[in-house]
C-alpha cells in the first residue's frame, strides 16, 4: 500500500459502487473505483451487462490502475454494472477472493459485491456444503450467493434476497446485479456505510459520496439499515428485510476509513476530524510550540487541535505518494531507511520544537514509535502525542483488520506504559463520549474501544432455526 496504514496495522474495509441507467457505464465505474481505492488496494473488478443481458467480468489483483487499461474498460459493455476495491477480510486474499462473484445460474446470471464481514460465514458456510453448495472461494462473500442459488427457481428474486439477507450476522453493504436490476442492500445494524445518487436519468450506489463527486452524480440518500433497495426500468423500490433497525456505524468510518470529502450519514468526515482535534484539545491539552497531523488521515484532527488550542499549524511530515505497496527489503536497517521513504520529517520546522503529534489511532504502537524516533532525530526537543479516537481494547469483527487482542498495544499496557514504549513525552486519547458529542448521535459502534459489540455471534443451530421463527 502506498499509504502508513500498511505499517500502522489499520487497513481499510472494501469499497463498492454500482450502476443502472447510465451511458458509459464502465468508464464511469471505473473512475467511481478510483475514488474508492483508499478502501481497498489489494484487488479491484468490475461486471456489466450488454444491451442481450449477457454480465461481463474483469478482475484482477493489485491497484484499480493496474488491472485496467483502456481496451479492457471499453470491452465491458452496457449501461449497468457494480464495481468493487478489495482490502482482504475473513478467507484471506487470493485472485478467487477477488470481487464482484460471477455466477452463472438456471435461475438467471447474477453479480454480487459486498463490504463488511459476517460473524456467523463459518457457521453458514458448514450449512450449506453440508446441503451441497460448492464454494468457488473463501470469502464470506459468496455465502449469500449460495443462500440465493439455494432457494426454489420458482421464487420471485427479491423474495429469495430479502429471506438470505436475514440469516446473515454482522456487517454488509451488499450490491446485486441481474440483466435487468441492480439490487442494493445494507445490514440492520448499519455499520457500513452505503449511499444512493442520480445520475441523469440513472442512478448510482456507493460506499462512500465521493464516488458521487467523481462521476457528476448528486446525492440522494442513504440506503436504511435492514433495506434493499432494487433498481429498475420502473424506478426506485424499497423493501425491508428486517424491522430491526439500528444506526450503529462503525466509529472508525469517521475518525479513519473514509475519505474527508465523503459525508456519512450526514456528517462530513472532515468535520468530524476537525470537530475531533478540537474536542481532543479541551480533553488532553499540550503545552507546545507548533501542531503536527501524521498524514493524511489525521490532517484534519491536527488542524481543529491546533486552532481550539491557538497553537500553529504546521506541516511537520511529509508523505510521499510514490512508494510501492511491494517495497520489501530483506535487511532490518534497510526497511527502517523505507519507513522514511514513505515519511519524512520537516527538519527546519521541527528542530528545538515542543511538537504536538496528531495522530487518529494507535493500533500496535509501532508506527507512532518509528515517527517519534523520526522526529527526535530532526532535532524536535519535545514530542507530546494525541490521539483523536479512544484506546483500542478489543478486536474488530466486522471487516477492520483488528482480530486478536495481541495485536492491540492499549489492551495490555496502560497509557503510561504505551507512552514510554513509543518514546513520547506525554500521550493523551480521546474520550468515546466525545465521538457521540462530536457526531450529535447516540448510537455509533465503538466496540474495539468497549468490547460491546452491536451484533450476537449465532452458533449453527441458534442462526438457522432463530430466523426461520
Amino acid at each position: 500500500m502506498d499509504s502508513l496504514s500498511s505499517l500502522k496495522g489499520l487497513h481499510e474495509e472494501c469499497g463498492v459502487i454500482g450502476l443502472y441507467g447510465v451511458e458509459d457505464c464502465s468508464s464511469l465505474l471505473y473512475l467511481g473505483l478510483f475514488a474508492l481505492q483508499h478502501r481497498g488496494q489489494e484487488g479491484c473488478g468490475m461486471v456489466t451487462v450488454d444491451e442481450n443481458g449477457h454480465l461481463s467480468r474483469i478482475k484482477g489483483e493489485g491497484l484499480v490502475h493496474e488491472v485496467f487499461d483502456a481496451s479492457k474498460v471499453d470491452s465491458l459493455k452496457g449501461n449497468m454494472g457494480i464495481g468493487h476495491v478489495r482490502y482482504a477480510t475473513t478467507g484471506g486474499g487470493g485472485i478467487e477472493n477477488v470481487q464482484p462473484f460471477l455466477f452463472r445460474h438456471h435461475g438467471g446470471d447474477f453479480a454480487l459485491a459486498h463490504n463488511g464481514n459476517l460473524v456467523n460465514s463459518k457457521e453458514l458456510r458448514q450449512y450449506l456444503e453440508d446441503s451441497g453448495s460448492i464454494f468457488q472461494s473463501t470469502s464470506d462473500s459468496e455465502i449469500l450467493a449460495h443462500l440465493i442459488k439455494k432457494d426454489n427457481p420458482d421464487t420471485k428474486r427479491i423474495d429469495v434476497i430479502l429471506k438470505a439477507l436475514n440469516l446473515l450476522e454482522g456487517s454488509f453493504a451488499f450490491l446485486i446485479l441481474t440483466k435487468d436490476r441492480l439490487y442494493a442492500a445494507r445490514d440492520k445494524y448499519g455499520l457500513r456505510p452505503l449511499s444512493l445518487g442520480k445520475l441523469k436519468d440513472g442512478y448510482v450506489v456507493a460506499s462512500e459520496t465521493c464516488a458521487f463527486t467523481a462521476i457528476g452524480a448528486t446525492f440522494v440518500r442513504d440506503i436504511e439499515p435492514g433495506e434493499v433497495l432494487m433498481i429498475d426500468k420502473d424506478g426506485l423500490h424499497s423493501y425491508d428485510y428486517s424491522k430491526y433497525k439500528r444506526h450503529y456505524m462503525c466509529a472508525m468510518e469517521y475518525i479513519y476509513f473514509a475519505r474527508p470529502d465523503s459525508d456519512i450519514e450526514g456528517i462530513n468526515v472532515h468535520a468530524f476530524r476537525k470537530e475531533s482535534g478540537k474536542e481532543l484539545a479541551r480533553e488532553c491539552p499540550a503545552s507546545c510550540d507548533i501542531v503536527i497531523g501524521v498524514p493524511d488521515s489525521s490532517l484534519s484532527a491536527a488542524i481543529g487541535f491546533a486552532e481550539e488550542s491557538h497553537i500553529p499549524y504546521e506541516m511537520g511530515l511529509v508523505k510521499s505518494k510514490y512508494v510501492g505497496r511491494s517495497f520489501i527489503e530483506p535487511k532490518q536497517e534497510l526497511r527502517d531507511l523505507a519507513v522514511r521513504l514513505k515519511l519524512s520529517p520537516v527538519a527546519s520546522i521541527v528542530r528545538g520544537k515542543r511538537v504536538a503529534l496528531i495522530d487518529d489511532s494507535i493500533v500496535r504502537g509501532t508506527t507512532s514509535k518509528r515517527i517519534i524516533a523520526l522526529l527526535r532525530s530532526a532535532g524536535a526537543k519535545e514530542i507530546h502525542v494525541r490521539i483523536a479516537s479512544p484506546r483500542f481494547l478489543s478486536p474488530c469483527f466486522y471487516g477492520v483488520d483488528m482480530s486478536s487482542l495481541e495485536e492491540l498495544i492499549s489492551a495490555s499496557h496502560s497509557v503510561e506504559e504505551v507512552k514510554e514504549i513509543i518514546g513520547a513525552d506525554s500521550l493523551g486519547f480521546l474520550s468515546e463520549e466525545a465521538l457521540y458529542r462530536i457526531a450529535h448521535r447516540s448510537q455509533l459502534c465503538t466496540a474495539c474501544f468497549t468490547g460491546k459489540y452491536p451484533t450476537e455471534l449465532y452458533s449453527l443451530e441458534a442462526t438457522i432455526h432463530k430466523k426461520e421463527k
